[in-house]
């Protein structure tokens, strides 16, 4: 059996026609976990995390975390929130806009400090409880926004908080990991800083404000002129690609530019462009989940000291981003703001990330990378089961 298993992930590591044996496994697995988590009355995205566990070098080893899969998980995290997008209008965004301002802002300060702390008091180095405070910082929103779309929940207040709070979030994030970056190297550029804060704000500002409007008159042009098949759709996917590739060189996530993306077609896009970014998205998102999943390595935790560590920060990870974002929203009334709360938990890739480049720098140590890991894992599974509490008996407003 070992010989076996070990002659498929041997082939999984190929190239070439191997790609699709690859395919089949990780598609293949993650629904088939889906499927029986769906039966057990649980959220379908937590079996197909599971399914990248089982399918890693943790437990089957059959595939192993590779640039494919990134780059495919990458592809498919931006699908995900351009079709969220695609839900929200800009004008909806707006009117939440303060109250996810003040979401975002305590959402960001909360964590920072519990995770700072913690690792501080359990005799870390300072730059390394830095990076693990940055790391409980930035949300990873494309569990949370996967969770709604299916639930069909987008409309509702909280949802339209959670989204517009994320891309915020994700500009704070972002600065708060400059900073501590440039600490670690022992030189801060505030003019650098400031200026990448400027760029990002106004690159979000500048899509939001006028986006749409822009849309309104360009986009039925090209259609009427354009002689290729689903040219609405092709339209869209440029649209997407675009601004998500804009968004990095204004310095913020390129997820973010596809939710914008999405967000500027909302009043125009017909219902064939929503119904084929639905179904390419169905097809890409397995991949995204399967690969947090493989990042996770269990024998590490056998280290009684590194998993006491690991359960305490995700402890303060989901109390001080639940706590600090149900504050910011609290004028909305508890269950509202419950909601937000629980939708602002999951860290995702987006913690790893930053573990990694405190990995890069050689300020974080191999045990705070995989307590990092752990919490990001942890606080993405624990998110589905959150929201669909918060979420209970909640409606789409009727149209």
């Amino acid at each position: 059996m070992t010989t076996d298993l070990s002659s498929l992930a041997f082939l999984l590591a190929g190239t070439g026609s191997d790609i699709l044996l690859l395919i089949l496994v990780v598609f293949g697995g993650a629904k088939l976990m889906a499927e029986v988590f769906e039966r057990l009355r649980m959220p379908g995205v937590v079996g197909e995390i599971i399914a990248g566990v089982v399918l890693g070098p943790s437990v089957l080893n059959l595939v192993q975390p590779s640039l494919t899969i990134e780059t495919v998980a990458d592809v498919a995290v931006m699908f995900l929130l351009f079709q969220v997008g695609l839900e929200i209008k800009p004008s909806e965004l707006l009117r939440v806009g303060r109250t996810a301002m003040l979401v975002a802002i305590l959402g960001v300060v909360a964590p920072f400090a519990m995770g700072w702390g913690i690792m501080m008091a359990w005799g870390e180095p300072q730059i390394e409880s830095l990076f693990v405070g940055s790391a409980l910082v930035a949300t990873s929103v494309g569990i949370t926004a996967n969770v709604l779309a299916a639930k069909g929940l987008l409309q509702l207040a909280a949802s339209r908080i959670i989204m517009a709070a994320a891309v915020i979030d994700d500009v704070i994030g972002l600065l708060v990991l400059a900073i501590v970056s440039g600490a670690a190297k022992g030189s801060i550029n505030f003019l650098d800083i400031g200026l990448t804060a400027l760029l990002s704000i106004a690159f979000v500002a500048i899509v939001v404000k006028w986006g749409s409007r822009a849309a309104r008159h360009v986009v039925p042009r090209f259609e009427k002129v354009l002689r290729v098949q689903e040219a609405d759709f092709s339209l869209a996917m440029v649209m997407l690609f675009a601004l998500a590739l804009l968004a990095t060189k204004a310095g913020v996530a390129a997820i973010v530019g596809a939710f914008l993306a999405g967000m500027v077609l909302s009043e125009t896009a017909g219902h064939r462009v929503h119904e084929m970014a639905r179904g390419t998205k169905e097809l890409l998102v397995p991949f995204f989940l399967v690969g947090i999943g493989l990042r996770v390595d269990v024998q590490a935790f056998r280290d009684p000291s590194v998993l006491a560590l690991t359960a305490i920060i995700t402890l303060a990870a989901v109390v001080s981003k639940l706590g600090g974002c149900m504050l910011g929203a609290w004028r909305l009334g508890r269950a509202e703001a419950f909601r937000v709360g629980a939708g602002m938990v999951p860290r995702g890739e987006v913690g790893m990330i930053v573990a990694q480049i405190g990995m890069s720098l050689g300020v974080v140590g191999n045990a705070a990378y995989l307590v990092v890991v752990g919490m990001a894992v942890a606080t993405t599974i624990l998110a589905p089961p959150l929201l669909a509490i918060a979420y209970r008996g909640a409606r789409q407003p009727a149209p």
